[in-house]
């Protein structure tokens, strides 16, 4: 994500700039199954149990893995990892073109002046070095080139963003919605979610034809991610090369200078250790992998790793914590059904902790609510597992309608906690040789507070909103990792006493050296962060370069 408007954004302002991927390039013709049909697959999409047993065995833990996407994953036997007794994490993790911009949910969301000053007024971690006002140029600017669909709503705690016109919510959607607005006076809302999904064309790419299959790949380059968008662009200036199978090991440093002079790798397919020189470098290889490269960066004058003179690179590692919601049936509708595969679903803007009226004592920070309504149509899926064949059942499952259900499950903000970390494993190295990570995160108490009360809200709001036989969801929550939105590690801050970057994600004890991705947040919000990454990494590289063309590099 952060890496192709990395590339796009030091290409266009005029440097001669290597993409180093760590895995192969992405052809989508090939690696788009997105219209393959669940028959053409050897096990008709259900996947295979005891192929995946040990080469997926923490991959296939993530929602979007399945049989149509396991293409997309790395092979867990390659690249281990150590976690400490009594904890476990999800390190889910792709390598190839694109990365993680392939399999992003897309949910797309500006964080506010809530957020930002959140560890000042909570006297949790630290303060972040900048504020909404900073950085909101640089989140229209992204904007304006990705496309985000959407509902302007004036929240000031969930800022609009420059939107493309949102989707349509459906009837049973529109009921719900209705419902809690009566319920709760418009301070608990509704909306569509606000998606990286175009609802009309831009920049070359089609707006989208509701298949969603989005997970497999979008050959329209409808979502945006960094094949069909930034690197393009990028590769537009002829100034951009990108090297596949380049395993980037560590950073070349020169303690007199205080700069990196280049990175070292591994070619992936050769083994072969290589150092290529730079004169700046932007780390964008995913929250714990931007960490580790630093901690495998150490020199003599750094010896616990490049840039942590604070004892802070590998710390207050966070996730979002999810799972917890509620789900029922939406009544008087049956003369209704919908059309087509709407690729995003609806979203419930955070209500707690905003105000004095809705300070809870009980817990910090907040949640919001993803979900929506479906159910109404042919009963293709919910009949896999129904016995029989032949054309009358078929016939069967075509014209049979099922009743409008609705549910929704929440994602929860994780405070910063330097307990959470990452070190360097002292024995235990991946395929390549590279040393690896022994990793200690756990939910905190505020965080399982948060879960239950977006279980027991979700239930409440529901009943409120007039469906029926409502179900709660109260269930354990997963492990740290496996909502896809890992943060923290490499954090920015005011002073290079508490933090790894300063305000502009510059290394502060390597000045040419930058990290954009989630290792840079300070706290996490409770909106998905993909979208400040990429603001922050267009502003960086702004600066980068201004920075180099005075020879302050």
């Amino acid at each position: 994500m952060s890496g192709g408007w990395a590339a796009k954004e030091l290409a266009e302002r005029g440097l001669r700039t290597l993409v180093l991927e760590a895995g192969r390039m992405i052809t989508p013709e090939r690696d788009y199954l997105m219209d393959t049909p669940a028959y053409e697959f050897p096990y008709r999409g259900l996947g295979d149990p005891k192929g995946t047993a040990e080469k997926f065995k923490i991959q296939r833990r993530s929602v979007g893995f399945s049989e149509a996407t396991k293409q997309f994953f790395v092979d867990d036997r390659e690249l281990p990892y150590n976690t400490a007794p009594g904890t476990d994490f999800s390190w889910l993790r792709s390598r190839m073109l694109g990365g993680r911009s392939i399999l992003w949910g897309r949910m797309t969301f500006r964080m506010s002046d809530l957020d930002f000053t959140a560890n000042l007024r909570d006297g949790v971690g630290i303060d972040w070095p900048l504020r909404h006002a900073d950085l909101a140029p640089w989140y229209e600017y992204v904007e304006r080139f990705v496309g985000v669909s959407g509902e302007a709503l004036g929240l000031d705690y969930l800022p609009d963003s420059h939107f493309l016109p949102p989707m349509q919510l459906t009837c049973a959607e529109e009921q719900v919605k209705a419902g809690l607005t009566k319920a709760y006076g418009g301070r608990r809302i509704m909306t569509i979610g606000r998606t990286a999904v175009l609802t009309q064309p831009i920049h070359g790419r089609a707006a989208c034809h509701y298949c969603n299959s989005c997970e497999r790949g979008c050959s329209t380059f409808s979502y945006f991610n960094s094949v069909h968008a930034t690197l393009p662009a990028a590769m537009k200036t002829g100034r951009c090369t990108i090297r596949p199978f380049s395993i980037v090991h560590s950073l070349a440093y020169d303690d007199r200078t205080g700069k990196a002079t280049g990175v070292r790798i591994i070619d992936a397919n050769t083994h072969e250790a290589i150092e290529l020189k730079a004169k700046v470098i932007f780390l964008c290889a995913s929250t714990l992998e931007s960490a580790r490269i630093l901690l495998n960066s150490a020199t003599a004058g750094q010896p616990t790793g490049l840039g942590n003179a604070s004892d802070q690179l590998g710390r207050n590692l966070m996730d979002h914590i999810k799972g917890a919601g509620a789900s029922g049936r939406v009544e008087g509708l049956d003369d209704k059904t919908s059309f087509g595969r709407r690729p995003t679903g609806v979203y419930i803007p955070r209500f707690r902790n905003l105000d004095a009226r809705s300070h809870q004592t009980d817990f910090i920070r907040g949640y919001g609510y993803q979900g929506g309504a479906g159910g109404r149509g042919p009963l293709w899926s919910s009949a896999a597992g129904t016995p029989g064949f032949g054309a009358d059942f078929k016939r069967g499952l075509k014209h049979a309608i099922g009743g409008w259900g609705f549910s929704m499950s929440g994602f929860a903000e994780c405070l910063p906690n330097p307990e959470n970390r990452m070190q360097i494993d002292p024995t235990l190295k991946d395929a390549w040789g590279i040393p690896t990570l022994k990793i200690s995160a756990k939910w905190g108490e505020n965080e399982l507070r948060l879960h239950k009360d977006m279980a027991e809200q979700a239930g409440e709001m529901l009943e409120a909103a007039g469906v029926k036989n409502v179900s709660i969801n109260r269930g354990t929550p997963p492990p740290m990792g496996q909502t896809n939105h890992e943060m923290g590690a490499a954090r920015m801050g005011r002073s290079p006493k508490t933090s790894v970057l300063n305000a502009w994600n510059q290394v502060w004890d390597a000045k040419n050296v930058f990290v954009t991705d989630g290792a840079a947040m300070v706290s996490s919000s409770c909106v998905n962060p993909s979208l400040t990454y990429m603001a922050l990494t267009a502003r960086a590289a702004a600066y980068a370069v201004s920075r180099l063309k005075r020879n302050e590099l």
